[in-house]
């Protein structure tokens, strides 16, 4: 047995990295699929819209006015501190609530459930 040629003896190796990207690709292709059977990418839709509101609290009519922003549907929403919720939905130029404080929020809450965020505050 020659020592200098069992050094040099690269014979192996392809096959050997072949297999470990093999090994790799498998793993990464198993994720990617188990990702979308559980459902894992699906909770991106569940943000809280964006919007814009003005309040006008001087006087004795004060009110929330929607002045940009995500359209809203009112069975999503929710007054906390006062105020009292007016229509069904809500669109640039709408009056979202009556009857406001200078602490009142408008609440979103998520309709799959298990969730709310502050959307807008006077």
């Amino acid at each position: 047995m020659d020592i200098k040629q069992l050094l040099h003896d690269d014979d192996a190796v392809s096959p050997v990295i072949g297999v470990i990207l093999m090994v790799a690709i498998t793993v990464i292709l198993a994720a990617v699929i188990a990702s979308f059977v559980l459902g894992l990418g699906d909770s991106a839709g569940d943000a809280a819209p964006s919007v814009s509101v003005d309040c006008n609290l001087g006087g004795s009519d004060t009110y929330m006015n929607h002045t940009g922003g995500d359209n809203l549907d009112n069975s999503t929403l929710d007054i906390k501190n006062g105020g009292d919720l007016q229509g069904s939905n809500y669109s640039a130029g709408d009056t979202i609530a009556k009857d406001v404080s200078e602490d009142s929020q408008l609440i979103w809450e998520n309709p799959d459930g298990g969730s709310t965020s502050v959307i807008a505050e006077c």
